[in-house]
């Protein structure tokens, strides 16, 4: 490793990777660290009172909507900021790293909208986040392409930016932080790095080109963690001498609790919102997380049993939809993760039935767009939604009164229909095993089973497990799931995984058992796998 080296205040921590000057310019973090400076004592707070919640929920306490903000729910008069340039119609958007290849992918896709994701699908490892930064740069100023190893060569179509997908970045979480830059010894928060440096370096780039800098806002829990990014927002345009109001965000809804706080969420952030996402795999992860504890009340069946028309999605989509179009936010439908397999026509053939009703579902539901992880996905969404809204760049015009907001319905996790297999208990092994394998070696998208999984999948297959050994569930044989038995696969379904030169394997095996099978429940897999980039030297030195 390279000593620290200390530049503008923040220390650096990594081996340098190339062209990081580019980015690390001594403008780029004295606006970084006055972000931090501004909003660290605010994050931890809010972290805390994270914890706080849960362990209320551990012990009985159902959310519920929240008394002291009904004036902003029944208030009718509100709205969010008028729709930005470049976001009126997002009908398909699609998602993945950035990485060199899959921004030029992305772009060429056809997509309204590419979220630019440098969260989930993207291990945030040094080289991965200033090549990100990188790759999105070059990728404004029309100077991107990529040769494959094979020799393919990859660039943009297209010959203005609004030709192209809108660019909407989605950075990570308040609950991961940066260890390879650092303010007085404290790291700063890889969200705020993320979102710092993209927008001191391109919102300029792209007012001028007709469009602005979007945000993807993940894992916010309440409507405080909303407020702290609109004000971050508000610093980040005075500093930058930008109009207040340019930026637009668009938040996942992806945990149960924002779920009680949806428009209260636009209300905080409403100079700058855009809409709401169904985030429905950390969703789903967020619901275990949080009542893991409480018994067979929310006990759920196999991961791939728990659909989008089970009660409780059904309330959580039709709710996200219908608070959406009340403030005039757009309503965007979650991921179809399929990956085509060109050799597999039949499979194909069904999997591609099954996306279609999904979206299908969604646009009839009044959803504004969808989620697509693979470019052979988005003439079938569009087709679909094109079907729904014709010439018209959304349906917001569908206010969805004939919902009525329920509490109650959020939670009605027992009415989900379904059993607990032993072929799921394996499959949650494997999938988990295997993305974290592939996430501890840089590669936080993995295609698993014809499947695109970023986090959130191995999140509910290590999650699951974890509920079911505690709760000493019963699959449909009429087996207790204990932890003996449990290992006892785990070793079956490792000794059958595909092994190669340089796989991280045995790490995977041991983080996955630390976090599924563990007496204590971490509450992201991505924090202690941070931690667990062995080989970061080999990996981040000089290109």
């Amino acid at each position: 490793m390279n000593d620290p080296i200390t530049l503008n205040g923040i220390s650096l921590t990594a081996p340098a990777v190339r062209r990081q000057e580019e980015i690390l310019t001594p403008q780029a973090l004295d606006f970084v660290k006055a972000l931090h400076r501004a909003t660290a004592s605010r994050r931890q707070e809010l972290l805390q009172q994270r914890q706080a919640r849960r362990t209320q929920i551990s012990n009985g306490a159902d959310p519920s909507f929240l008394a002291e903000t009904r004036s902003i729910r029944e208030d009718n008069s509100w709205r969010v900021a008028p729709t930005a340039p470049g976001l009126e119609d997002r009908r398909v958007e699609i998602t993945g790293p950035v990485d060199r290849k899959m921004t030029i992918n992305a772009l060429n896709s056809g997509a309204k909208v590419w979220l630019a994701d440098m969260e989930d699908s993207s291990t945030p490892s040094w080289s991965n986040v200033i090549n990100g930064q990188l790759n999105l740069r070059d990728a404004l100023d029309r100077r991107i392409d990529f040769t494959s190893p094979e020799g393919k060569d990859y660039k943009v179509q297209g010959t203005s930016l609004t030709d192209l997908p809108t660019i909407v970045v989605r950075p990570r979480g308040w609950h991961l932080p940066e260890k390879h830059m650092l303010v007085d010894n404290t790291p700063i928060a890889g969200g705020i790095v993320d979102f710092g440096l993209y927008f001191f370096h391109n919102a300029q780039r792209l007012i001028s080109q007709g469009r602005g800098p979007y945000f993807y806002l993940p894992k916010i829990e309440n409507h405080l963690e909303a407020r702290l990014w609109n004000d971050i927002f508000v610093l980040a345009q005075d500093l930058m001498g930008i109009p207040q109001g340019t930026i637009r965000a668009t938040v996942l809804i992806e945990t149960i609790t924002a779920a009680f706080e949806m428009e209260e969420i636009l209300y905080e952030l409403r100079d700058h919102a855009a809409g709401l996402n169904a985030g429905r795999w950390d969703y789903i992860f967020s619901v275990i997380k949080n009542f893991r504890t409480r018994g067979p009340r929310f006990v759920l069946p196999d991961r791939n049993m728990v659909t989008m028309t089970a009660p409780f999605m059904r309330a959580y989509t039709e709710q996200l939809v219908r608070a959406c179009h009340r403030r005039g936010a757009h309503a965007i439908g979650g991921m179809a993760a399929f990956i085509p397999n060109r050799k597999d026509a039949a499979a194909n053939d069904v999997a591609m039935e099954k996306v279609r009703a999904d979206k299908t579902r969604e646009a009839n539901d009044g959803f504004d767009g969808s989620w697509v992880a693979h470019p052979d996905l988005v003439p079938v969404a569009m087709e679909v939604f094109d079907g729904v809204l014709g010439e018209r760049p959304n349906q917001l015009e569908r206010t969805r009164e004939d919902v009525v907001p329920n509490d109650k319905a959020l939670l009605d996790v027992a009415s989900t229909p379904g059993v607990i297999t032993e072929a799921g208990i394996r499959s949650n092994i494997e999938v988990g095993i295997r993305y974290i394998e592939s996430w501890l070696r840089g590669n936080g998208a993995a295609a698993i089973n014809n499947l695109m999984e970023d986090a959130a999948t191995a999140e509910i297959s290590r999650s699951q497990i974890w509920q079911w050994i505690h709760a000493s569930a019963v699959t449909d044989e009429g087996e207790i799931i204990t932890h003996r038995w449990v290992e006892e696969l785990l070793d079956e379904e490792f000794g059958n995984l595909q092994r190669f030169d340089g796989d991280r394997f045995e790490d995977a095996r041991e983080l996955f058992e630390e976090v599924a099978c563990g007496e204590q429940f971490p509450t992201f897999l991505t924090v202690p796998a941070y931690a667990r980039f062995l080989h970061e030297a080999k990996e981040l030195a000089p290109a």
